[in-house]
C-alpha cells in the first residue's frame, strides 16, 4: 500500500498524493493511505465511510470548522507521474489533479497532523466522487450516514482560487435536450424524417445566447449555457429518429434550482427537455464573523466562484462556507494542469496563521 509522510513539506506531499492515481470511482488506494497517515495521531479522532475520511478535533472549543477536500481526479491523459517545471521563473508542480484538488489535500493533511492545538475544533474532511454525478458524491453519503459530522460555525473547501478566497459558488443543471424524427434508408431519405437536422435551433439559440452576470451581496457570478455533448445516428446509410444536445447550465446563488430549470425549459421552449442532474449553488456567506476574520487573517479579496463545489452543501445546512486553495482554477482538468509552489506555501501559512491565532 502506498504510504504518506506527513511530515514533509506541502509541496512534497501534493506530489506523493498526486502520484497515487484516484480517477473518480477508483479513489479506495488514496482513501487508505490517507487513513493509514492520520490514524496515528493522538488528537484526532478518526472516522471512516467508504472511501471518504473524516478526522476531527475534540478541544472543547466555542467553535468549529469544517475544513474539506475531495481526493479524486478527471482521468489522466499522459499526466502523471508529478514532474516539476520552471517557467517565467516560478516553480510548478505538473501533472493531473495538482491543481484540482490534490495540493489543497496535501496543505489540509499537513496542518491536520501539526495543528494539534487550533483556536478552534476542526473537522477535516477528505471524500471520494466529487467529480462526477453529485448522488455519487461522498459528502452525499456521509450526510446520510454521519450528519452530525456537518457541524460547524464556518467551512472552507480547498478548491482551486490561486491562493484568494472565492465565496459561493455558481448552481450546476445538465439537461438532456431531444429531437424526435422518422427513420428511412438514407438512399430515400424523403422517406424519413432527421431528428439530427432538427438540431439546429437548438445549437442556434444557445450560440446566439449571451451569458448573465448576476450580482450577490457584491460578488458578481457570470452564468453560463452550453451545449457540451450531442448524440445521434444509427448507422452510416438511415436517417436518424433521435438526437440527444446535452446542455450544462451554470446559474447564479441568486437562482433557486427550481428557477433553473424554468429558465431551462423556457429557453428550449418546444422540445423535450430532461433536467439529469441539478445541484444548486451558494450564496457567497461573507457576512458571517468567522468568514470575516479568515478573510482578513490570510489578507485576500473575496472573488465569485464561478464553477459548482461542495460549498453549495454547506451553505444548505446553514454553515457558511469559502473556496481557498492553491492553483488555477482554469487549469482544472486541464491536460497541462499545475500549480505554482509558491502558492501551495502560501495557503498553508495563510491557513496555519488563522488557526493557530487566538
Amino acid at each position: 500500500m502506498p504510504e504518506l509522510d506527513l511530515t514533509v513539506s506541502s509541496a512534497d506531499l501534493t506530489r506523493a498524493v498526486c502520484d497515487i492515481p484516484s480517477v473518480s470511482d477508483d479513489e479506495t488506494a488514496l482513501a487508505d493511505a490517507i487513513f493509514a497517515a492520520v490514524s496515528p495521531l493522538a488528537h484526532l479522532e478518526v472516522i471512516r465511510d467508504g472511501d471518504t475520511i473524516v478526522a476531527r478535533t475534540q478541544l472543547g472549543r466555542a467553535q468549529r470548522v469544517v475544513i474539506a477536500g475531495h481526493i479524486d481526479t478527471v482521468p489522466i491523459n499522459a499526466n502523471l507521474p508529478v514532474r516539476e517545471m520552471v517557467e517565467d521563473g516560478q516553480e510548478f508542480l505538473w501533472g493531473r489533479g495538482t491543481v484540482d484538488m490534490k495540493a489543497g489535500v496535501a496543505v489540509q493533511l499537513k496542518l491536520a497532523a501539526e495543528l494539534v492545538d487550533p483556536r478552534v475544533d476542526i473537522t477535516w474532511m477528505w471524500y471520494d466522487h466529487e467529480e462526477v454525478a453529485a448522488e455519487l458524491n461522498g459528502l452525499t453519503r456521509l450526510a446520510a450516514n454521519r450528519p452530525d459530522l456537518f457541524a460547524g460555525d464556518f467551512a472552507i473547501l480547498g478548491e482551486p482560487s490561486n491562493g484568494q478566497v472565492e465565496g459561493g459558488c455558481n448552481g450546476n443543471l445538465r439537461a438532456i435536450v431531444r429531437t424526435h424524427g422518422v427513420r428511412s434508408h438514407s438512399a430515400r431519405a424523403w422517406i424519413g424524417d432527421n431528428a439530427i437536422h432538427h438540431a439546429a435551433p437548438i445549437l442556434q439559440r444557445l450560440s446566439e445566447h449571451t451569458p448573465a452576470d448576476v450580482e450577490v451581496e457584491g460578488l458578481v457570478y457570470r452564468e453560463g449555457l452550453n451545449a457540451v455533448r450531442i448524440s445521434g445516428g444509427i448507422a452510416g446509410n438511415v436517417i436518424p429518429d433521435l438526437c440527444e444536445v446535452e446542455v450544462n447550465y451554470r446559474f447564479a446563488p441568486r437562482r433557486s434550482p427550481e428557477e433553473a430549470v424554468a429558465i431551462v425549459r423556457e429557453f428550449f421552449d418546444g422540445f423535450e427537455v430532461e433536467v439529469v442532474d441539478l445541484a444548486g449553488g451558494a450564496r457567497p456567506g461573507l457576512d458571517a464573523p468567522l468568514a470575516q476574520e479568515f478573510v482578513a487573517a490570510v489578507g485576500a479579496e473575496p472573488r465569485p466562484k464561478y464553477g459548482w463545489t461542495d460549498v453549495a452543501r454547506f451553505s444548505a445546512l446553514g454553515v457558511p462556507a469559502v473556496n481557498y486553495g492553491p492553483g488555477d482554477p482554469s487549469l482544472a482538468h486541464h491536460d497541462q494542469e499545475r500549480v505554482p509552489v509558491e502558492q501551495i506555501d502560501a495557503v498553508e501559512r495563510g491557513l496555519r496563521t488563522w488557526l493557530s491565532n487566538r
